[in-house]
């Protein structure tokens, strides 16, 4: 017997941001414990979490996978709390596919992800991260989207403990997009002013693509002056030929 479909919150969107990454660290051989593997050089953790300064996941999400490289023992990986995250030992960078599951109330399909793990420092400060044993950190800004979110699930999104703004009638004929919040304390879907993903990083980011770009367009207008001049040098060649063929 076919199940009932479930009602759904129509024309409203809710969406929820989330960091997913890694961090990695190479393995002090002084310190270095007599259960890892001798060919393995760097220690690692893979993780999800709330984007700050939002403190908690697990009130949408039910469990996050981690599929490692083949070569691990029990590569897929299933952490059912929070931290979302699993620490492991290794010697070589690879794609990991991480799936986030959602709680039954969402009746929704889980969300796949790729991140590559990155062990080695790269760019023009390389070397030096080297020489200091930084760690190397590689991270991005998630959002999921929930269209049309199943009433239960659009509850469990929106009510105090969810950490949303509102019940369902006055959020229907509001914005079309919801946030995590707008009173004090609640949780919010826009960045926050300040820290690593805010909006003051966001604005500094964009200062910098616009010094980029004018940089390009002073090196582009270079360029065609100096494709110009070697146009009119061409040609200017040409014209002397041609005049000498007429003289002879």
């Amino acid at each position: 017997m076919p199940t009932a479909k479930k009602p759904r919150v129509k024309g409203v969107s809710i969406y929820r941001p989330f960091i997913f990454g890694s961090i990695a660290k190479p393995i002090d051989p002084a310190s270095r414990p007599s259960n890892i593997n001798a060919d393995h050089t760097h220690q690692w953790t893979l993780y999800v979490k709330p984007c700050p300064p939002h403190p908690d996941l697990s009130y949408f999400v039910k469990k996050i996978s981690f599929k490692l490289h083949e070569t691990y023992t029990n590569s897929l990986r299933v952490v059912e709390a929070p931290p979302f995250e699993v620490t492991e030992t290794g010697w070589g960078e690879f794609e990991v596919q991480i799936k986030i599951h959602f709680v039954p109330e969402a009746n929704e399909k889980p969300q796949t992800i790729w991140h590559h793990l990155k062990l080695h420092p790269y760019g023009p400060d390389a070397e030096r991260q080297r020489e200091r044993k930084e760690p190397v950190v590689s991270e991005c800004y998630e959002e999921v989207v929930f269209n049309e979110p199943v009433e239960a699930f659009y509850d469990l999104l929106t009510t105090s403990s969810g950490g949303g703004t509102g019940g369902r009638g006055k959020a229907s004929k509001g914005s079309k997009q919801m946030g995590m919040g707008d009173k004090k304390g609640d949780r919010v879907a826009e960045l926050p002013f300040e820290g690593t993903y805010s909006q003051k990083e966001e604005g500094r980011e964009l200062d910098r693509l616009g010094e980029a770009i004018k940089t390009v367009e002073v090196m582009v207008k270079e360029e065609r002056k100096k494709l110009e001049e070697r146009e009119k040098m061409l040609l200017d060649l040409k014209s002397e030929e041609g005049s000498g063929i007429k003289a002879r």
